[in-house]
């Protein structure tokens, strides 16, 4: 009876987590009962005791509405924790910091995670017009930004198009065709930097880098601004101060 118990717990506490995990990618406009109970699989009065335990346990929270659920503050301070003390983010949140001083836009730091790249850490330059095309703790389709375009260029030609191939009409969305990445990615290697321009956001363009952090993980520091300020001579100069600074 005990193994029973042990089994039927450990079961609830990985679709406590699933369920953590797709509010999480849904963090900024919540999610629905209905939608949980879709994505997750699991049946509706699973999905609706576990997110009242979440609830009470200040894991999850609902809306103004009473109607979307949120990641809680207790997961966001979780979280924090982790990304404090990551390694990582230690030896280049400083790194991070000189170069949004010395350009005035925002530098990204991004891992991969799976066929996504997840934004650690962001750094903010002085100025007046900020780029934000993605949060901390945000995840993005790699390839998509200059970022992940840069991770993406350093996996070997069997893994990208595996890769595409599971995501394709979510880069077509995102405006890449295959022909089109495998461009990006020919001139990322060649460069050894990535650039995007109107890829995310219209109006906005990014160059990225991936840092050599060994450990079977990937990485990547990149700058983004509004094109104005991103010419062609300025992408190239934003480049040599990013690859300078990894290495």
């Amino acid at each position: 009876m005990d193994i029973i118990k042990n089994i039927d717990g450990a079961q609830s506490v990985r679709r406590a987590l699933v369920l953590l995990k797709l509010l999480a990618s849904q963090h900024e406009t919540g999610m629905r009962l209905s939608d949980i109970v879709v994505s997750s699989g699991l049946v509706r009065s699973t999905a609706h005791r576990l997110l009242t335990c979440l609830i009470e346990e200040g894991f999850v929270e609902k809306d103004a509405s009473g109607k979307r659920y949120r990641l809680g503050l207790q997961a966001m301070q979780l979280g924090f924790a982790v990304m404090n003390r990551m390694p990582l983010l230690e030896k280049f949140r400083p790194i991070m910091q000189k170069l949004a001083r010395l350009s005035g836009d925002t530098v990204f730091l991004v891992i991969r995670q799976g066929d996504e790249a997840l934004c650690l850490h962001r750094e903010t330059g002085s100025f007046p017009v900020k780029v934000f095309t993605i949060d901390v703790g945000e995840r993005r389709l790699i390839g998509v930004g200059a970022g992940g375009l840069a991770m993406l260029a350093g996996l070997d030609d069997e893994e990208i198009e595996q890769i595409y191939a599971r995501h394709q009409q979510e880069y077509l969305q995102a405006g890449l065709s295959v022909s089109q990445l495998r461009k990006a990615i020919k001139n990322t290697r060649k460069n050894g930097f990535s650039e995007t321009v109107d890829s995310i956001t219209h109006g906005v363009a990014g160059v990225g880098a991936a840092i050599p952090v060994g450990f079977g993980m990937q990485a990547a520091l990149s700058f983004g601004a509004i094109a104005s300020r991103m010419d062609v001579g300025r992408r190239r100069e934003l480049s040599k101060i990013l690859v300078d600074a990894i290495k």
